[in-house]
């Protein structure tokens, strides 16, 4: 596996190290390379090393383990944004990082009522969408409620959208395939809110009737050259804000 990158600071050697492992690369109980060797791929010095390796630590990606050098942990800390995960899948080609799993999935052709997605998309209010929905998991254990609210225009060139499960390859990779329209992606909002009822049922949080359960919500706008194409929206479970966006 070749370990060399262009940046040369402690932030570069962790980030580079820290992507391997969000995407798979290097798995739980791997080593990394020695101190030795990767001031020699990288070209640093040994301080430069060390504290690329705190770093890592402090995220929880990677412990020492004596004779066996630093080894990657068994249960990663950060949960990938929306944005991060679709970054990770153009990488790698792999929808999940290690431990990472998605059930529920909902697909269903619907009039929607969200005023800010009805803007977001630009659609009037109770135009029907493509709503695509599932829960994503890290070692089983529900973290985000993913939900995509595709503009009914995508039908045309992807009917597969109205498929129930995952799609393979990426909906908006067939798109761009069959239309020749690029998709590009805008940047995300981050807001906090108070989730509904069904949204801490499907993240499986327990919580009295009408209880006040505020949640971590990330949205991500998505266009092509005719206008808005898709909106998606990330509902974190309680505690989870330590959100990683480099997965």
């Amino acid at each position: 596996m070749a370990y060399k990158t262009t940046g040369k600071g402690y932030a570069d050697v962790a980030n580079h190290f820290r992507t391997l492992i969000q995407d798979g690369e290097l798995a739980p109980g791997d080593a990394l390379p020695s101190v030795q060797e990767i001031r020699e791929q990288f070209d640093v010095s040994a301080k430069t090393v060390s504290r690329a390796l705190s770093v890592l630590k402090r995220e929880g990606h990677v412990t020492s383990r004596g004779s066996l050098g630093t080894v990657v942990t068994a249960v990663p800390q950060a949960v990938a944004t929306g944005a991060a995960r679709l970054d990770r899948l153009n990488r790698t080609g792999r929808s999940y990082a290690s431990g990472e799993t998605s059930t529920d999935h909902v697909v269903m052709l619907r009039s929607c009522a969200d005023p800010d997605i009805c803007e977001q998309l630009d659609i009037e209010p109770h135009d029907e969408v493509v709503i695509r929905r599932r829960v994503f998991r890290q070692d089983g254990r529900p973290t985000v409620l993913a939900v995509s609210c595709i503009h009914p225009r995508a039908l045309a060139a992807v009917p597969e959208l109205l498929q129930e499960g995952q799609l393979r390859p990426f909906w908006q990779k067939t798109y761009t395939e069959r239309t020749g329209l690029t998709v590009s992606r805008g940047p995300e909002r981050r807001s906090a809110r108070l989730a509904a009822s069904y949204e801490l049922a499907a993240l499986e949080v327990e919580a009295p009737a009408n209880a006040a359960v505020p949640v971590l919500v990330l949205h991500t706008a998505f266009h092509d050259e005719n206008g808005p194409i898709e909106v998606w929206e990330d509902v974190y479970a309680p505690g989870l804000w330590q959100v990683s966006t480099s997965p």
